[in-house]
């Protein structure tokens, strides 16, 4: 599965945000091919390598529409879409109650798109021997009750812990769902040694690089560079790895939706734009990039 580089992404986007400063009357009807119609798209870093094939693809096919993508994190998202900076948020985990509070101070209710589906794969490095854990092991090796492979029938070797930045949707979701197992009353967080990386490609990037390491990382970016862990829910469970069929039949424990949400129904370009995203074409791009389509594609 090929990946941009950030020189590649890079590039795509100086292309997608050529068309100059932002246009807030973007939902305004077209007056036919000479019309430009702007959608400013920001957030999840999980989700921009696929928004930024969406977005080459639909203006591609609909050259009156601009449309700029860039990164940043779900949390950078939400608060732009808040502010009023941009007109959809990308997001890898759901809108928080009180980011809906701010969203309505300021005029409008955020509504929420379902635009794919995803599993957090957790990671090692090829050379490390273990291949299955549970969601108890995992949260113990993050909150640093376990400091040694040797602990889980490994070799004598610290365990180095990896996690995306707290701006991070997938941080976030890890956090609740892994670390503190779904519970709300717990308020473990990381290891205080636990190294924060900007993007998903640099935790694949070390995990590959050290034998030490663990990590997770979304689906749609895990390579052969590293190792999957089978992952049970408990000690008594099956270990399952993730994929596209384990996260449809929901047999993998931590899958996720990933979302766009806009400022407000969508109308006009931004209507049309999220409905194409939820047509089967966009969605047979969700296949192709490794994430999971939320409505069934035909495959070739």
């Amino acid at each position: 599965m090929k990946r941009n580089t950030p020189g590649i992404i890079l590039t795509i986007f100086l292309f997608l945000s050529a068309c100059g400063p932002r246009n807030p009357q973007n939902n305004t009807q077209l007056e036919g091919r000479s019309a430009q119609a702007y959608i400013e798209n920001k957030g999840s870093d999980t989700l921009v390598n696929l928004a930024l094939a969406w977005a080459e693809k639909y203006q591609n096919d609909h050259p009156e529409v601009q449309i700029s993508v860039t990164g940043g994190g779900s949390g950078t998202g939400f608060t732009a879409l808040i502010n009023g900076s941009i007109d959809v948020a990308n997001a890898s985990r759901e809108i928080k109650p009180e980011e809906i509070e701010e969203a309505k101070k300021n005029g409008f209710e955020p509504i929420e798109f379902i635009v794919a589906n995803d599993a957090i794969a957790v990671i090692v490095n090829p050379e490390n021997p273990i291949s299955e854990l549970t969601l108890e092991q995992v949260s113990r090796i993050y909150k640093g009750e376990l400091t040694n492979w040797k602990e889980l029938g490994g070799e004598d070797r610290p365990i180095v812990r990896l996690s995306r930045e707290t701006n991070s949707g997938t941080h976030v979701y890890f956090l609740e769902t892994v670390i503190r197992l779904g519970s709300k009353e717990d308020k473990a967080i990381f290891s205080a040694d636990t190294l924060l990386l900007p993007s998903s490609e640099g935790i694949i990037a070390e995990v590959s690089d050290n034998p030490n390491a663990i990590g997770y990382d979304g689906l749609g970016y895990v390579t052969k560079e590293v190792k999957m862990i089978a992952l049970a829910e408990t000690a008594g469970d099956p270990y399952i790895l993730p994929s596209a069929e384990t996260v449809i039949n929901k047999q993998y424990p931590i899958s996720r939706h990933l979302y766009m949400y806009t400022r407000g129904q969508p109308e006009g370009v931004e209507k049309e734009y999220i409905d194409w995203i939820l047509s089967p074409e966009a969605q047979a791009i969700v296949t192709e990039l490794g994430f999971v389509p939320v409505i069934p594609v035909e495959t070739p």
